[in-house]
């Protein structure tokens, strides 16, 4: 269930309460019928103040109100049960456990989960390293060395992985950039309006079309998905991609805000410092979860509610946030989530295998299932912004 199909269970049980005497109010469009995550110290999944705002027009205590309303909410198919919290809010239960649900959803849309369309974004296929970078295979016998600067390692399928597909237009050109990102992201085109041709008095036969000389490039219309005009995108250092490579160009000029100079310090460094490893290293950990299970004989199943508030909300929350950096024309929103979304899954990886002796458990699996959807999620924001996301790193 939804929340607008939630907001809508909850008008509908108004309208049965009114209908059979229970209360005497207005029954509210189902539109502003609000729901909400519960606060601190509420339950389950969904919670709403509808009590509190019908308490007054109705001329009874909200927790009455609550009381009423709560009995024929819990009766509609898909609510497990509903509670009343404090002065008479209501929360909501739905069967089965919302964070099960949530890992079922990623599983199904793998890294389609939360693009536009609900379509994966095509993986990097082409090339692009930072001079004197290497690539580090895995029979040259990385164990105990620590790889060069921008080297990138891992086993054949890693080194696929972190090609590219996504060339910049002009490469250190940042909003030409910006401008693919957003495209990617579904962002609504906005064209600036043509100049009217202006007459030429040299022209023999003004009625005759003739072919317009082009302009110089700083007075271009924009393409049909660059950013709006009004949209001023901070120039970013030139030669960077040169510098440091693509994956870590496109990360400097897209983690930083539009007035924002790009973010090129510690670009490079093998590090959770570096915002960019730390989100590469967190997808290439959840894939290591999944292979470190295989070895040990158990898969991901979302059987059990996994104890990770801070990593399931943060899965949650992706569509959310990939809609408001198209909305906003924002790209820099997708960045901060898939880092904070990093951190989460860092903090949580220790508990996923199973340490000693211990058998692997129902727990286990659960925790492997949420481990590899917030992998997912990293992967699937990492495609977004034509960044590389290695298996091995």
């Amino acid at each position: 269930m939804t929340p607008a199909e939630l907001s809508r269970t909850v008008a509908r049980a108004v309208c049965r309460a009114v209908e059979e005497g229970a209360l005497a109010v207005e029954v509210p469009e189902a539109s502003s019928v609000r729901v909400e995550r519960p606060r601190p110290g509420g339950t389950g999944d969904w919670a709403t103040g509808i009590a509190l705002r019908l308490a007054g027009p109705a001329g009874r205590p909200p927790r009455e109100v609550a009381g009423v309303l709560g009995e024929r909410i819990a009766r509609a198919p898909g609510v497990e049960r509903v509670e009343i919290t404090g002065p008479g809010f209501l929360n909501v239960t739905l069967e089965g456990s919302a964070q099960q649900r949530l890992v079922e959803a990623v599983r199904a849309a793998g890294t389609g989960y939360g693009m536009p369309g609900g379509r994966p974004v095509d993986a990097p296929v082409a090339a692009a390293e930072p001079s004197g970078a290497s690539v580090v295979r895995p029979d040259q016998g990385t164990r105990g060395r620590r790889p060069a600067v921008g080297a990138v390692v891992g086993d054949a399928t890693s080194v696929r992985l972190t090609q590219r597909v996504y060339p910049l237009p002009t490469p250190d050109d940042r909003a030409a950039l910006w401008a693919e990102v957003l495209h990617r992201m579904g962002a609504e085109p906005r064209v600036a309006e043509p100049r009217p041709a202006e007459p030429n008095p040299t022209e023999p036969n003004p009625a005759e079309p003739r072919v317009a000389e082009p302009r110089p490039a700083a007075d271009r219309s924009p393409e049909p998905h660059a950013p709006a005009p009004h949209l001023h995108v901070t120039p970013a250092p030139p030669g960077l991609v040169a510098e440091v490579g693509v994956d870590a160009a496109r990360w400097a000029m897209l983690s930083a805000a539009a007035h924002d100079r790009p973010r090129t310090h510690n670009v490079l460094v093998q590090h959770e410092r570096n915002p960019l490893y730390k989100v590469r290293y967190a997808h290439a950990r959840a894939r290591a979860l999944t292979r470190g299970a295989g070895l040990l004989g158990f898969e991901a199943a979302a059987e059990e509610v996994v104890d990770a508030p801070v990593l399931t909300q943060a899965i949650a929350d992706h569509p959310v946030v990939v809609a408001d950096a198209a909305r906003l024309r924002a790209p820099d929103r997708l960045a901060r989530h898939l880092e904070a979304t990093a951190e989460a899954l860092l903090a949580f990886q220790h508990t996923v295998l199973p340490a000693g002796d211990e058998k692997p458990s129902a727990a286990h699996r659960s925790r492997l299932a949420l481990a590899e959807a917030a992998g997912t999620v990293l992967a699937g924001g990492l495609s977004l912004l034509g960044i590389s996301a290695p298996e091995h790193l």
